[in-house]
């Protein structure tokens, strides 16, 4: 089984890539999704949550109010912290779980591990290939503006919150370029696919 870890920053086209190679036979994992599912109501990151945070950070179906959530911890690097601290461990043994189970029925597959934060998590080590989606920080703004409707100075608040992506090239493997046409990020998802066949 080979586990290709896709990662990259905030609005640089991660999913646009991921789907790619799940149309090419990947098996995909999305830690975003994982991380929505440990904090559902009566989890144990869930408790821990709301335990720290109290019951104002819940809505009224008792899930909690992940909006309201980035708001407060994109603001505090210690509170983000300490947010990742509760939810990065449920994510990992999840992401660990399943990975067992796509290895059981199928030994030869390809899995992607989408991580927005594969790097600052220092999960490097799981994963046998990095890939990097990459956009220029004025794309990740604008896409930020127009997709979630932020104004620039949320935007950019988003984007320092994160490691910048030109520090996170230094740990891929490959880069795709997603910045140009969606068959521009096509033709470098083929190239790299057709790599990784290969070698696997």
């Amino acid at each position: 089984m080979l586990i290709i870890g896709l990662t990259g920053g905030i609005a640089s086209g991660k999913s646009t890539v991921a789907n790619m190679l799940v149309d090419k036979g990947a098996y995909l994992i999305d830690a975003d999704q994982l991380a929505r599912e440990v904090v559902e109501p009566g989890q144990p990151a869930w408790r821990e949550i709301v335990g720290w945070l109290g019951e104002s950070i819940l809505l009224p179906d008792r899930r909690i109010d992940r909006a309201g959530l980035s708001r407060l911890v994109f603001n505090d690097r210690i509170m983000l912290e300490k947010l990742n601290k509760i939810v990065h461990p449920r994510v990992g043994s999840r992401l660990i779980n399943l990975s067992e189970e796509i290895r059981h029925k199928d030994p030869g597959a390809v899995v992607v591990y989408d991580i927005p934060l594969l790097i600052e998590a220092g999960m490097q080590q799981i994963v046998d290939v990095i890939l990097l989606v990459f956009a220029p920080r004025e794309v990740q703004i604008a896409r930020l503006k127009m997709r979630d409707g932020l104004d620039r100075k949320d935007a950019e608040q988003r984007l320092r919150a994160q490691m910048p992506l030109e520090d996170k090239k230094k740990h891929a493997h490959t880069v795709i370029d997603n910045s140009g046409s969606l068959d521009d990020t096509a033709r470098q998802v083929e190239v790299f696919w057709r790599t990784v066949c290969e070698q696997s």
